[in-house]
């Protein structure tokens, strides 16, 4: 098992990069590849994948996406390639934003993530990837949500709203004009 590599980016492809380490390149299959630059060198975190007809390695560039990737893998129905695709089109952040308000509509839309994963994936996750988003901006979405509440939104459209928002600078003011705003325009 391993738990990350230290070396430098050799080579970029499409769904992977080459990192050598000591001497010894290694590839690893990644989401997003352009987040990797050739020549630099960095920490790539790893997940090695060994099935009945699979063995390969798996690259993150944080140890927030690999949490996501395993929290994923851990669903019934998603593998390893169908997690790496959905983390493709998403942040760690967004990811888990979606599934503690349960926006289906929001990982419906990921790459190999139908209405039937994306409800087994709020099912299984909800409530274990909140750790990824940070305190404060928990906080400030609370007391949004709490506003909005108060004006009489439903809990469902709220979380709706705020899951499409990423914004972990905002106060809480200006997170509830942006979340008014865009409750207003549903």
């Amino acid at each position: 098992m391993y738990h990350s590599f230290y070396g430098t980016i050799i080579e970029i492809m499409p769904d992977s990069i080459a990192i050598e380490v000591n001497g010894v390149a290694y590839l690893l299959l990644v989401s997003n590849p352009d987040k990797f630059h050739y020549g630099e060198s960095m920490r790539v975190y790893a997940y090695e994948v060994y099935g009945e007809n699979d063995h390969y390695l798996v690259g993150f560039v944080s140890k927030e996406e690999k949490e996501s990737f395993l929290s994923l893998i851990s669903v019934k129905g998603i593998g390893p390639k169908t997690a790496l695709g959905a983390l493709s089109a998403t942040t760690p952040e967004d990811l888990s934003k979606a599934i503690s308000s349960g926006n289906t509509a929001y990982l419906k839309k990921l790459p190999g993530i139908g209405a039937k994963a994306a409800s087994q994936i709020i099912l299984d996750l909800r409530g274990r990837l909140t750790s990824i988003a940070s305190n404060k901006e928990n906080k400030n979405y609370d007391e949004v949500k709490e506003g909005l509440k108060s004006l009489g939104y439903k809990s469902k459209d709220i979380d709706n709203v705020l899951s499409t928002i990423n914004e972990p600078d905002l106060s809480v003011e200006e997170l509830f004009k942006l979340a008014l705003k865009k409750m207003k325009g549903k």
